[in-house]
């Protein structure tokens, strides 16, 4: 079983930047003002407030309280935030091997409550086989050592396992698919027939959902966002301190994390789009048969 210790740690950073960002506009005081009271640079500011891995000092967290004129209780509050930000997470172990810009998603796909995904070219990270992952990576990499290729399969695998766990805290996966990537015999057609009917066994779990965009849907959406991933996370009993949405859009060499309502909002419309143009459950499953038996022969 997957030990979550800490899984929740890149949300509270994120919550107590929030918290700070909102008493220093509240204040009405800039960034310029706000980095000389810990004595540091504009952008460990930023770092702060957007949540990003940056050092917490219980010093620098009283002093930023004490210039934007928190209360007592919101100063206590906010340094008991900043000594739980500091347990690590599972995957800080794998930090030689998470790309920098792929670290705050792993963090976040850790403490989600709901997982929905369109993909329009690749299984998604959370369905891939060893063997299929494997030949992504060598693809990417074609000169990594074979130690740390094996390295990005175990933290593949220890993303995975939140899904099969058996204490009901798994995620609810909803995924998306075009049909025609189904038919890249990624790692040749061995490797993809197993892939597939692994989607298949994996759909049958109750949290989580597979369906096919059939090619001979027109024009859609999801033809012009690509493929993204919408984190939804568990409900605060204090509704503020909720974590918002966010939207995840993989690049090759980057990554963009949405969180403006207007932008989540515009996304979370195209996958209500997509969901209407797929096909139900049963027929999605049988396509993917279809083509894991093709690839098979």
């Amino acid at each position: 079983m997957i030990d979550d210790a800490g899984a929740g740690s890149t949300l509270v950073r994120r919550l107590l930047g929030r918290e700070l960002k909102g008493l220093r506009e509240k204040a009405g005081i800039p960034m310029d003002v706000a980095k000389d009271v810990i004595s540091a640079g504009k952008q460990t500011i930023w770092r702060i407030e957007t949540g990003q891995n940056v050092r917490l000092r219980p010093i620098d967290i009283k002093g930023l309280c004490e210039a934007y004129g928190a209360s007592p209780e919101q100063t206590e509050i906010l340094l008991g935030l900043a000594v739980e930000a500091k347990h690590k997470g599972w995957w800080h172990t794998y930090g030689d091997t998470i790309p920098k810009h792929f670290e705050p998603y792993v963090g976040l796909e850790s403490a989600a409550r709901r997982i929905n995904t369109y993909q329009s070219s690749l299984i998604p990270g959370l369905l891939q086989t060893p063997d299929y992952r494997r030949v992504l990576q060598w693809e990417d990499s074609p000169s990594m050592p074979t130690e740390e290729i094996e390295r990005g399969i175990e933290l593949a695998t220890r993303r995975q396992a939140r899904l099969v766990s058996d204490d009901n805290n798994g995620p609810i996966l909803d995924v998306v698919l075009d049909e025609l990537p189904l038919y890249r015999a990624v790692g040749g057609p061995h490797v993809m027939s197993a892939q597939l009917h692994h989607i298949i066994e994996m759909s049958g779990r109750p949290n989580v959902r597979v369906r096919v965009v059939p090619r001979s849907a027109d024009m859609h959406p999801g033809l012009l966002t690509g493929s993204f991933v919408l984190l939804e996370f568990p409900k605060h009993p204090t509704a503020r301190l909720t974590e918002p949405p966010v939207v995840y859009v993989q690049g090759h060499t980057g990554a963009l994390y949405l969180e403006k309502p207007t932008e989540v909002d515009e996304y979370r419309n195209v996958y209500t789009r997509l969901q209407r143009l797929a096909l139900d459950d049963d027929a999605s499953k049988r396509v993917i048969l279809d083509i894991a038996e093709e690839l098979a022969q």
